[in-house]
Formats: C-alpha cells, sequence, structure tokens
C-alpha cells in the first residue's frame, strides 16, 4: 500500500488525499487543543479498507505529532480507534470509546 500524501486544509478544515484521482477528507473543528473529527467522506467509487485506515491513521499521526488531543465524532473513526488500542492515548481525559 502506497503511503498516504495528507493534505491539512485549514481554510476547509479537512484533511484531505487523493486515491485514483478521487479527493477523501476527513472534516474536523478544532477547539482548544483538541481536534473533533467530525465527519469521513470516502468518494462512492473507493471501496479499499485498507485505504480508509491509512488514511485515518495518517491524520491521527499528524495530530500526534502537534501533541493535540482527538475526539472521534464520527462513528468510522471512532470505530477505528476503538479498534487500533495504540490511539486511545490521543482521546481527552474522560473520553471514552
Amino acid at each position: 500500500m502506497n503511503p498516504v500524501v495528507l493534505q491539512n486544509n485549514e481554510f476547509l478544515r479537512q484533511f484531505e488525499t487523493t486515491f485514483n484521482g478521487s479527493l477523501a477528507r476527513i472534516e474536523y473543528a478544532e477547539q482548544e487543543r483538541k481536534i473533533f473529527l467530525t465527519k469521513l467522506v470516502i468518494p462512492g467509487d473507493v471501496n479499499d479498507v485498507e485505504f480508509e485506515e491509512n488514511f485515518i491513521r495518517s491524520v491521527l499521526e499528524f495530530i500526534s505529532e502537534k501533541n493535540l488531543r482527538v475526539v472521534p465524532t464520527s462513528p468510522k473513526i471512532a470505530g477505528f480507534v476503538r479498534r487500533n488500542k495504540s490511539y486511545k492515548s490521543l482521546l481527552p481525559v474522560g473520553i471514552k470509546l
């Protein structure tokens, strides 16, 4: 699997990447050193679970490098964090998935 080339589009408040020419994005809201991951949008012509998971992983790594906390309000992203316990350290105190 090719590495995900991640763009942080601060103007639209979304992380973006392309896959086979289609734009995938994770929309976010930022407040007080926390990023709320609100929506995962994968184009309809992309049916690749490995790509989706690599995209989410890339966004979580980016957030980790910025020393921010993450609040995944998107069900798919919350499920990913639940399955990948190493990312639970990014959750703010008191947030359980």
